[in-house]
């Protein structure tokens, strides 16, 4: 069967079964292959759902906008039941085995996706690549010596080669925008508290995010729609929208304020691909009538990285014990990266931890202040064009470790500390082809305002149709 993902995206697809045009059996089938193949070369995806397992999937597929259409679900921050998340460590791999889906599932599959198994990720998502040794390395389809990203570089790599249109993603510091960035994808990080992370609670006190990636604007704005809301008991919540998100790519956003960045205080010069794709795309912004100006908040980023870096390690250690129930982990359980980081999160003080928090509020409130102001804030996703494999060591110090984060989030990672919703949008190319993101910044509860200007972007630039050459 013809590969349908390579020019439909999954509601047109969605649409030929619900029509009868297309048995969804015939897609699942289909899907299934050529997912295997493409998982061959990329290493993209841990876990395939056979026999009963994936008769199960079928079985709870529900008749929503997404009647049929094959996904997976990444190994981070999202129950399946039945089977381990391992968030991507050896620690994990087969137990705890999950009771129940994750709210955020369970609503996946009323909305009539088939869950067809589970996508790779860095260990606990800590990297912003994605080569756990659990598991290895996935490879991006643009290039085999390079990262298609992370923590959700699995999702990432086999919607960028077309082998299923969209996937689940999480982000806690970037983990959704940095590989849709590296991998030409459409990717947007919810406001806090849009989506339920139940039975999870407070994450990376309240960082943490989760949606997907995909080749449309609007398929992501439908999985929105399908899966926000809170949970009974969640610590957050977000304003209602006033509308359906899928709606919102079917309306002008009106004239934005758009306030643009290419230079970071205190760091080096940008390549000049970013630059340069910062200005094309302000331009393109201004032709489409918005009012566009150079300006960004003032925000200490040193102060914020120290910050984050905190409740990183805190956290890392606390979700260690905590779904360990007893378990220690031996050694070889934990990268080198992961244990460090734990041990560092085991020697950090409640007022230490309180402080850290403080500054995400503080930071809040600057950044609150700015997108007053402003509608958007426009920057890269991204400090840097390609990430090689390899750049990101979890298996060396932490010096190391944080040497390769640095240029992955530094224009992420204060969204998740604020709350407030990002996208990233393929905009911009290298010179040799490689996809770049363009990041953009709204104030809390604004994806509707994002999701709209987004699929004015995509009308004006489309990029489905640029693949990458690894697959074609």
């Amino acid at each position: 069967m013809e590969n349908l993902f390579a020019t439909l995206d999954a509601l047109a697809v969605a649409e030929l079964i619900k029509a009868r045009k297309l048995g969804a059996r015939e897609l699942l089938e289909a899907t299934l292959a050529r997912l295997r193949t493409v998982n061959g070369k990329l290493n993209a995806i841990t876990d395939f759902y056979e026999g009963d397992l994936l008769e199960r999937s079928v079985a709870a597929a529900g008749e929503g906008p997404f009647q049929g259409i094959p996904f997976v679900v990444k190994q981070l921050m999202a129950d399946c039941a039945g089977t381990p998340t391992t968030l991507g460590s050896k620690f994990f791999a087969k137990e705890p085995v999950a009771a129940a889906d994750s709210t955020a599932v369970a609503r996946m599959r009323r909305a009539g996706l088939v869950i067809v198994g589970r996508s790779n990720t860095s260990e606990f998502g800590l990297a912003p690549t994605t080569e756990p040794a659990f598991g290895g390395a996935t490879v991006s389809p643009w290039r085999s010596d390079l990262s298609p990203g992370g923590s959700s570089g699995g999702s990432a790599a086999v919607v960028a080669a077309r082998a299923l249109p969209m996937a689940h993603a999480t982000d806690g510091g970037g983990s959704i925008r940095i590989p849709a960035s590296l991998c030409g994808l459409f990717g947007l990080k919810p406001s806090r508290g849009r989506v339920s992370l139940a039975p999870l609670g407070e994450t990376l006190a309240g960082a943490g995010a989760q949606l997907g990636v995909s080749i449309s604007v609007r398929d992501s704005a439908a999985l929105l729609d399908a899966i926000a809301g809170d949970a009974p008991g969640d610590p957050y919540s977000t304003p209602p929208a006033r509308g359906s998100f899928l709606d919102a790519t079917q309306r002008s956003p009106g004239r934005l304020r758009i306030a643009f960045m290419h230079a970071l205080k205190g760091r080096a010069p940008l390549d000049p691909a970013l630059v340069a794709g910062v200005e094309q795309t302000a331009a393109l912004l201004a032709d489409l009538g918005h009012y566009v100006e150079q300006a960004e908040p003032e925000l200490d980023s040193t102060v914020m990285g120290v910050a984050f870096g905190t409740v990183m390690a805190a956290n890392t250690f606390t979700n260690i014990q905590l779904r360990a129930n007893g378990r220690v982990p031996g050694p070889g359980d934990l990268e080198a990266a992961t244990r460090l980081t734990a041990e560092a999160g085991s020697k950090i003080s409640a007022d230490v931890y309180i402080r850290a928090v403080q500054t995400f509020h503080r930071t809040g409130r600057q950044l609150g202040g700015f997108l007053e102001r402003y509608d958007i804030l426009l920057s890269p996703t991204l400090a840097c064009t390609h990430l090689p494999l390899g750049t990101v060591r979890m298996d060396d110090t932490l010096e190391r470790y944080e040497e390769g984060l640095a240029p992955m989030v530094p224009f992420t990672s204060v969204c998740n500390m604020t709350g407030v919703p990002a996208m990233s949008v393929p905009l911009a190319w290298t010179g040799d082809g490689l996809p770049i993101g363009m990041h953009f910044v709204g104030r809390l509860g604004a994806e509707e305002m994002l999701f709209s200007l987004a699929a004015q972007l995509e009308q004006a630039r489309p990029w489905r149709e640029r693949r990458p050459p690894l697959l074609a």
